[in-house]
């Protein structure tokens, strides 16, 4: 907005709405894939969303949990409500009943097929929009103030390296691509990796955007040249 700074924008919003996207992101690509299908019947409540004749690399499956009898059904089902979520994150994400609006579209998503891993991105999503507005208790408890003081100077860039790390697991999951690695069983080993560094980098964003926001919470309350 006119006027507004980098030290203006609430992180916890910023955060909440990135982790949206991703839960977004990943039920159009387990759609775009399901639709690829076509109109073959799945084979139970668990299915590979990447069907053998569309797989790239032998671990490439990306598998989803599904109500839907059909694999282009639940494929278009999972794009009709992915690329809301992906709106809703950009532009309504801190709105009036916003927790419980990502809620149910992150469990519609995962009922029709739009990801397993995804609902991961939905919970904390709605763990930090209850927050917003109201910090982080534990971080002051457990953590010195200096480095409180370092997460919420970094916030940002643990927001980014997370979300490549998370694009980087996306992309070996379908692709199988890792640069100079040819072995799949390492390839997966390596995604697995990147997701495991990706959740406590992650976290320590969400603690470090938490932090800042007190911070300008407390810039605010001052008085004019105090």
């Amino acid at each position: 907005m006119p006027g507004s700074s980098r030290r203006d924008v609430n992180a916890m919003r910023v955060i909440a709405s990135a982790l949206g996207v991703c839960a977004g992101v990943s039920g159009l690509e387990h759609g775009f894939f399901e639709i690829l299908q076509g109109n073959a019947q799945t084979p139970g409540l668990f299915v590979q969303s990447i069907g053998p004749a569309q797989r790239i690399w032998v671990y490439g499956t990306e598998d989803a949990f599904t109500l839907v009898s059909t694999f282009l059904a639940s494929g278009l089902l999972s794009v009709a409500i992915g690329a809301p979520i992906i709106a809703w994150s950009i532009l309504f994400v801190d709105a009036k009943n916003g927790p419980g609006v990502c809620l149910l579209l992150g469990w519609l998503l995962f009922l029709v097929g739009g990801g397993v891993a995804q609902i991961g991105f939905v919970v904390l999503c709605w763990a930090i929009l209850r927050r917003i507005g109201r910090p982080l208790a534990w971080p002051r408890k457990l953590l010195p103030a200096d480095i409180r003081g370092t997460l919420s100077r970094l916030w940002p860039g643990a927001l980014v390296a997370s979300l490549a790390l998370s694009a980087f697991a996306l992309e070996i999951a379908i692709f199988g691509f890792v640069p100079g690695v040819t072995d799949p069983d390492r390839a997966r080993l390596v995604c697995w990796s990147a997701l495991g560094v990706m959740l406590p980098v992650l976290l320590a964003g969400v603690v470090g955007g938490s932090e800042r926001d007190s911070e300008r919470a407390a810039e605010a309350s001052q008085p004019p040249g105090g």
